[in-house]
């Protein structure tokens, strides 16, 4: 992923990435809640993006991975005895849990850059994103045992929200951007090294471009 992580910042190969998976139709259910999350995140957080909007974002953007491993567990309890179905859910819970590290970093780094902002209050910017993570967490689970489509089609619609955010902050923002730099002990942790802020929001919108488009590549295959 990694490596991929680093070609995506060719403007060519992205299109070239992203292309392929832009355009699916949604069924309804799945548009109704992605549409709200949207809603009410451009609502309390306004459309335009921002460090304080982006740690929303991410704390929002682990929980469907987090939902998926608890419903692929439910789910084996269920098909134990077929090897077939163990292994597919299995695939499952080893994707979202690396999916779940990757947006868990996300959350962490910029955490600490809103912080320097010092924008923050703990009512707008811990206590309601934490509100949506529970709703979407439970939401993502039901979805997932109702209909494995229909959660990663919600996922699919988060994840190219997130990923719009992130392409218009770089547009707007590319001077400052590479003009501030950028510690973490996490980061470092995690093994990533950009040299600025401009290259870790890159290396995040990658990142949920990828996601996205895995979400898609599963509607696809039809699984």
């Amino acid at each position: 992923m990694e490596k991929l992580v680093h070609e995506l910042n060719d403007e060519r190969v992205r299109e070239d990435y992203k292309k392929p998976y832009d355009n699916h139709v949604i069924h309804f259910l799945p548009q109704v809640v992605g549409a709200i999350l949207i809603f009410f995140g451009n609502l309390i957080y306004g459309k335009k993006p921002s460090y304080e909007k982006f740690r929303a974002i991410e704390v929002i953007a682990r929980v469907p991975y987090q939902s998926w491993v608890s419903a692929a567990y439910t789910l084996l309890t269920l098909f134990y005895s077929s090897e077939q179905k163990a292994i597919e859910l299995s695939h499952l819970s080893k994707y979202a849990r690396l999916a779940q590290d990757n947006e868990t970093m996300h959350v962490v780094v910029i955490s600490t850059l809103a912080k320097k902002q010092g924008k923050s209050n703990v009512l707008t910017y811990t206590v309601i994103p934490m509100l949506f993570a529970f709703l979407y967490f439970w939401a993502s689970y039901v979805l997932y045992l109702l209909s494995p489509k229909y959660s990663h089609e919600v996922n699919y619609l988060f994840e190219n929200h997130a990923f719009e955010q992130y392409s218009d902050f770089l547009t707007a923002n590319e001077i400052e951007l590479r003009e501030r730099p950028i510690s973490s002990e996490f980061l470092t942790w995690y093994g990533r090294y950009p040299r600025n802020q401009y290259e870790f929001f890159e290396q995040v919108r990658n990142d949920e471009l990828i996601h996205r488009n895995i979400s898609a590549h599963v509607l696809v295959a039809g699984t």
